[in-house]
């Protein structure tokens, strides 16, 4: 049993997923943006959550197109490299979701 041909299709099957829930994330960041905007006007106080939610929306991004890159390589290790990329990006955006979840729930109810 071949190490490598075993795991190529669990990798490409995580990559599949990463690629489709951080390009799902891409669009809830931009939700939440324009959400947290009319919040914002509505309460006359300007919070860091839009700046938060942006650079998440550039990690889930990142991740995004790490792991599109990875389903598009023909090249068995910088497949494996891009996979990694991809999965410490989406982790380290889900994170930065839920310090933004905190922050926004904070400054909201703070007003």
């Amino acid at each position: 049993m071949n190490w490598n041909t075993q795991r190529n299709p669990l990798d490409r099957d995580i990559c599949v997923h990463i690629f489709s829930a951080s390009a799902a994330m891409v669009g809830v960041c931009i939700t939440v943006i324009g959400i947290l905007r009319v919040v914002v006007a509505m309460h006359r106080a300007d919070v860091i959550g839009n700046d938060l939610l942006a650079l998440n929306t550039l990690l889930y991004l990142m991740a995004c197109l790490a792991s599109y890159w990875a389903l598009r390589t023909r090249n068995v290790q910088r497949n494996h490299r891009l996979e990694r990329v991809s999965d410490a990006l989406f982790l380290f955006a889900l994170t930065l979701t839920t310090v933004n979840a905190g922050f926004i729930t904070w400054a909201v109810s703070a007003h």
